[in-house]
């Protein structure tokens, strides 16, 4: 996809400024990326076509989401600031409280997001790509950043 059918969905990227980091693909989504996982797509599907974790409830909820990331280590917090030895997932929900997408802080301090079946990006802030496709934050997760 170009840059200017990016900004058409996303367009506080205009304003922010992005770069592409990786090219299409419909191996993996933002769940899989943001938990550093670029083989699957992970989706709580009822019909079992997406990979989940087996222990996690296959439920579309923001409760679910954040069980999925737990079990990687992830918890809670209250902040999306960049905090030194930690990374953060970013959770967006819509205005129903069904998730849409998640974020991964980089170690520069970025985020870097997948956009569905196109490409991976690093932007600045996370409302640069809040809005009609993903809605807004509604988890901020931390865990010691691997060495």
């Amino acid at each position: 996809m170009s840059k200017n059918e990016i900004e058409r969905f996303f367009t506080n990227l205009r304003i922010s400024g992005y770069s592409i980091t990786s090219p299409e693909t419909s191996e993996y989504n933002c769940i899989a990326w943001a938990a550093w996982d670029s083989e699957a797509w992970w989706w709580p599907d009822a019909q079992h076509l997406y990979y989940w974790p087996p222990e996690i409830p296959r439920t579309e909820t923001l409760e679910a989401f954040v069980k999925a990331f737990e079990i990687f280590g992830y918890r809670v917090c209250n902040s999306i600031a960049d905090e030194e030895g930690f990374e953060k997932v970013a959770i967006y929900i819509d205005t129903h409280g069904k998730p849409t997408h998640a974020a991964r802080q980089l170690s520069s301090g970025n985020w870097t997001s997948k956009l569905g079946q196109l490409e991976d990006i690093e932007h600045a802030a996370l409302d640069n790509i809040a809005g009609q496709c993903y809605g807004f934050v509604g988890v901020i997760m931390k865990r010691p950043r691997k060495k």
